[in-house]
């Protein structure tokens, strides 16, 4: 009788009480995940605003339709800035390139035949002048929106096996336009810029590429722009 008491008595004290029923919490306060920072975009730094040469190009255009109603791209070399515009005119995007590295209006006679170890500092000049742009396949079966097939000059995004040296992505979201000298002759665009501006309105019959010169005067690279001044001169 004894060892039965003594084993309930162990049995009471080792079995737990039932805690007291607890009382219903209220449900914790969702906090308000904080937005994140809007990322500043690198080219939004860049002064792309069209300089007076040109803007003198584009009212040209506009003006005497010398487009023949397809899309085109003024290229200001000296700027760092590309503006590209509808069959209308409209103006559509700007963006920043990189263009050749040495400072020149002319192709090397005879450069697109050369492979690019060849090509010396000197001739690597981005060329200036009217081009009527389509796209082609280059080397490596890439599609490139070809400017001057003759000199292998084309306006394609920063190649994907460029040489990490020439920080070619760091070049174009530099406000320094001289950083922008980097490439072989070619025009390097944001990749943006590239498939969902130039490639929608190029796609399908090319378009105009005007590229300003370095050193040229402007009229000796697009001479009707000096009918284009009588023109106005004379409305006066």
């Amino acid at each position: 009788m004894i060892d039965f008491l003594l084993a309930f008595a162990a049995l009471a004290v080792a079995t737990p009480q039932a805690a007291p029923a607890a009382k219903h919490p209220r449900p914790p306060v969702a906090k308000r995940a904080k937005k994140p920072a809007p990322r500043t975009s690198a080219t939004a730094k860049l002064d792309l605003t069209q300089s007076a040469a040109a803007t003198r190009v584009v009212d040209w255009i506009a003006a005497s339709g010398d487009n023949g109603a397809l899309p085109y791209i003024v290229i200001d070399k000296n700027n760092a800035a590309a503006f590209l515009f509808d069959a209308t005119g409209q103006a559509v995007a700007k963006a920043p390139v990189l263009v050749g590295v040495a400072v020149g209006d002319e192709a090397t006679p005879g450069i697109g035949s050369k492979n690019l170890a060849e090509i010396g500092p000197a001739e690597k000049t981005t060329p200036a002048g009217r081009f009527l742009a389509k796209y082609g396949i280059a080397a490596g079966r890439q599609k490139v929106l070809w400017v001057d097939y003759a000199t292998s000059v084309a306006l394609h995004p920063i190649p994907a096996g460029y040489n990490p040296k020439e920080r070619r992505r760091e070049r174009m979201a530099s406000p320094a336009p001289g950083d922008h000298r980097i490439t072989f002759g070619c025009i390097n665009v944001p990749t943006a810029f590239y498939t969902k501006s130039v490639q929608p309105l190029f796609g399908k019959k090319g378009g105009y590429v005007y590229i300003l010169p370095d050193t040229k005067a402007i009229e000796t690279v697009f001479p009707l722009l000096l009918g284009q001044a009588v023109a106005s001169g004379a409305s006066r």
